[in-house]
């Protein structure tokens, strides 16, 4: 059976994890969270007690990175070796550590080559997969390729409504900072030939994930 892939890519805050997740359940795919495995790399860096602007040493501890993570959008964990890291990925020190491991290239071409696999064995007639190059490189090839966007000040506002214990000023310095530094590596702001933009700055939620969804349907139709 061929398999339906939908490749979405955006900026932090422009909903795109929300947004696949919610996709994936309504079309009855897998669903999978790339920046979980930069994530989940970043925080077993600074378990193992390595810097993770040293890029040698990020490339050394790749052998001992024993990653899995589940494909199920109505609930999935995040294991390094036998620890559940799904929520302590999500902490500020690994967020503040995941631009460095993610920019080094032997990291990202590793990190595709499981991406590749997951997509690959999933048991789903489909699956939605969204991070920063998944329509360019993870999965050029996809069924449906989208970018999803939003204004710089509409991410904001998302972003912080997400981190309410944070003040607005502090999510906008760190989701601009995180925008500069992934924007050295790929460029997730541009749709390249063949990929879809659909921007949700004047969208809601269900209107994004219904504009998402025609994306794909259009698609499967080709």
């Amino acid at each position: 059976m061929t398999k339906t892939v939908v490749a979405v890519d955006g900026p932090a805050g422009s909903g795109k994890s929300s947004v696949s997740k919610a996709a994936a359940k309504r079309l009855g795919f897998a669903y999978l969270d790339t920046g979980a495995a930069y994530r989940a790399l970043a925080w077993h860096v600074l378990d193992s007690s390595v810097n993770p602007d040293e890029a040698p040493a990020v490339i050394a501890s790749l052998a001992s990175f024993d990653y899995a993570i589940g494909t199920d959008p109505d609930g999935y964990g995040v294991r390094v070796g036998k620890t559940d890291v799904t929520n302590s990925i999500r902490e500020p020190r690994v967020s503040a550590a995941v631009s460095a491991v993610a920019r080094v290239p032997e990291v990202r071409a590793h990190l595709t080559a499981l991406f590749r696999d997951i997509i690959q064995h999933t048991e789903k007639r489909g699956i939605v997969v969204e991070g920063r190059d998944i329509t360019t490189v993870v999965a050029p090839d996809a069924t449906a390729r989208i970018l999803l966007t939003a204004s710089e000040e509409a991410r904001m506002s998302r972003r912080s409504a997400e981190l309410a214990t944070e003040s607005a000023s502090d999510v906008a310095i760190a989701l601009q900072k995180r925008d500069r530094a992934d924007s050295r590596v790929v460029d997730f702001m541009t749709a390249a030939d063949g990929v879809v933009t659909v921007d949700s700055t004047n969208l809601n939620f269900d209107e994004t994930v219904d504009a998402v969804l025609d994306v794909i349907r259009t698609s499967q139709e080709k």
